[in-house]
């Protein structure tokens, strides 16, 4: 669970995970400002109940930093 205080690019091999989760997203507000929260939770398979896996919180600066990533990495979107 943590605050993306960054974006960087690696280049490394990497391939597609083989699980599927799903991810839910909520608004936060704080005292500096709205934050962007996603939430993952764990796959199907998973033998307990449904519960968060993981949490990002973007800020606004970093929220549009990852539209310019999401921008580059699919260009159609871009229009």
């Amino acid at each position: 669970m943590a605050r993306i205080k960054e974006f960087f690019r690696i280049r490394q091999s990497a391939r597609m995970h083989p699980t599927e989760v799903e991810c839910g997203y909520q608004s936060i507000a704080t005292p500096y400002g709205t934050l962007l929260q996603l939430s993952t939770y764990g796959s199907d398979a998973r033998q307990s109940e449904k519960k968060v896996s993981q949490t990002l919180q973007l800020d606004r600066q970093q929220a549009a930093t990852l539209v310019e990533i999401i921008k580059e990495t699919f260009p159609d979107l871009a229009r």
